[in-house]
């Protein structure tokens, strides 16, 4: 559900100055060679910063096998890393990630095979941590198989989110996907029906009409702007969550929890 009065964290309307993120209790790896061994070694990373411009060798291996590893680069200025790092950085910082992530298809091939119906959460922009933090807490008490995230543009799984899913993010899978059209797509070709969680929709969640049951893939939109159109366009459900108060708009983390309790609610009630 969109949350329209929340400034999404990275692309607000604040000035953008080279400040040092949020992610200091993730653990940094940094320097060239450091960061092409631990992704030789596969090691899961949360985010890759390499220095804009650079043409080392070693530079171009590691932004491949971060390609292939679906792991977010981001080219910087020689200001950013050393905001990062007071360490000879080469030009290369990293953070390793808190969790490993999962393989979709994998995850969706096993429930068909195990005969059930998956209940997923597809989580579009979701970039407040402690929002994150608390979604993967709804997910995991509401039965959630999975949780969906892009690999750009997602809240990074940090210490901080770690503690907020009060241990959550240990137990559910998170698979980081590279395109989520891609993956919606995918969804549905898997006999999957993409449910959309927006105030634009027509249908109420509470609506006899709403089925919540059989395989389903739960979409949220991002805190600032909602759902992107050309993922809301794909889904198969619109609904709403009915409010009767002044604000008509619920923080995502809020959300997320009443539409997984009544697709929890359906589904026992089978």
């Amino acid at each position: 559900m969109e949350n329209r009065n929340y400034r999404d964290r990275e692309g607000g309307g604040k000035p953008r100055h080279y400040t040092q993120p949020k992610v200091d209790k993730m653990e940094m790896v940094f320097g060239l060679r450091p960061i092409l061994e631990a992704l030789h070694a596969g090691k899961t990373m949360e985010k890759i910063y390499l220095l804009k411009g650079t043409k080392h060798s070693i530079s171009q291996e590691i932004t491949e096998l971060a390609r292939e590893a679906q792991i977010p680069i981001s080219l910087v200025p020689n200001e950013k890393l050393d905001q990062l790092t007071r360490k000879n950085h080469q030009g290369a910082v990293a953070y390793l990630s808190a969790i490993s992530y999962s393989p979709l298809d994998e995850i969706v091939a096993s429930l068909f095979e195990k005969g059930k119906d998956p209940l997923l959460l597809v989580l579009d922009r979701i970039t407040d941590v402690r929002n994150f933090g608390a979604i993967a807490r709804n997910a995991e008490c509401m039965g959630v198989d999975a949780i969906v995230i892009p690999s750009r543009g997602a809240a990074q799984i940090n210490a901080d989110a770690l503690k907020t899913s009060a241990g959550a993010l240990n137990l559910i899978p998170v698979c980081r996907e590279q395109n989520l059209k891609d993956t919606l797509h995918f969804l549905k070709q898997s006999g999957i029906r993409v449910v959309a969680c927006t105030e634009k929709a027509d249908d109420n969640l509470t609506d006899a009409a709403v089925d919540l049951t059989g395989p389903i893939a739960v979409l949220m939109g991002s805190e600032e702007d909602g759902i992107s159109p050309e993922y809301l366009k794909r889904a198969d459900v619109r609904v709403k969550i009915p409010m009767i108060g002044q604000v008509q708009s619920l923080n995502v983390s809020v959300a997320s929890g009443i539409i997984l309790y009544e697709a929890l609610r359906q589904r026992k009630a089978e």
